[in-house]
């Protein structure tokens, strides 16, 4: 499907761009439609010189060991660009990419993104970038699963969540927008479906989980104590 100018605009990396930029970008890009739980990419697969980018919806960035086991490494929300392999060539997909939800992948082709480089340096800058902050973010997530405790890695995924999506003042207090399973939470923190219930059971007193993945921060101040590692439970 031909993707259109205000679908280039909602990626934060061509927004700045004038509406000739953005034509020429348009001619060389498309935009396919993924149901929710498909798999838009599988880990090893040889990448097309393309860049990937989400233009709706939200996408899972997956990792599986030698033991089958699982690891959520991302989740990415509409803006984001992922597969950063394929803008250098002939690069295979480190990973496994699933739509988190229905969305829309958008892919320009790299030859028209090196074009649009020689005339806007900047945009080079600005990819630059944004691999350098995945290359910080997975490095945090390593050396998270690695030394960690659980209980400090699941306060700091919330803490993340609640960043990412923003949250809700209620009552009882701060409502994350987002609603996260128990299994994409324990995916993403390294630990088994049943030990990520016990350790919600274990601060229900500062954060509570509900049917439907809504969590509810009761104490911020305890949470981020125990997201540094500070607060005993």
């Amino acid at each position: 499907m031909q993707v259109t100018v205000e679908q280039l605009r909602q990626i934060p990396l061509f927004c700045g761009l004038d509406l000739d930029r953005l034509a020429q970008l348009q001619a060389h890009a498309v935009v396919n439609k993924y149901l929710r739980g498909e798999i838009i990419l599988h880990e090893g697969d040889r990448l097309p010189a393309q860049l990937f980018a989400v233009v709706d919806g939200r996408i899972e960035i997956k990792k599986t060991a030698s033991t089958g086991k699982e690891t959520i490494l991302r989740t990415l929300p509409a803006g984001e660009l992922f597969a950063a392999p394929a803008l250098l060539g002939n690069g295979s997909s480190p990973a496994t990419v699933v739509a988190h939800q229905d969305c829309q992948i958008l892919t320009i082709q790299r030859t028209a993104l090196l074009a649009l480089i020689q005339n806007t340096p900047e945009v080079a800058l600005q990819i630059i970038a944004i691999l350098t902050e995945r290359l910080q973010q997975l490095h945090q997530v390593v050396h998270g699963l690695a030394s960690e405790r659980a209980i400090v890695r699941l306060a700091q995924f919330i803490q993340a969540a609640a960043i990412a999506e923003g949250t809700q003042v209620t009552q009882q207090g701060l409502l994350l927008r987002s609603h996260l399973s128990y299994y994409q939470i324990a995916r993403s923190i390294g630990i088994t479906y049943e030990e990520c219930v016990r350790l919600f059971k274990q601060i229900q007193a500062i954060v509570t989980y509900h049917r439907g993945g809504k969590i509810l921060v009761l104490d911020q101040a305890k949470l981020d104590a125990i997201a540094q590692g500070g607060y005993n439970l």
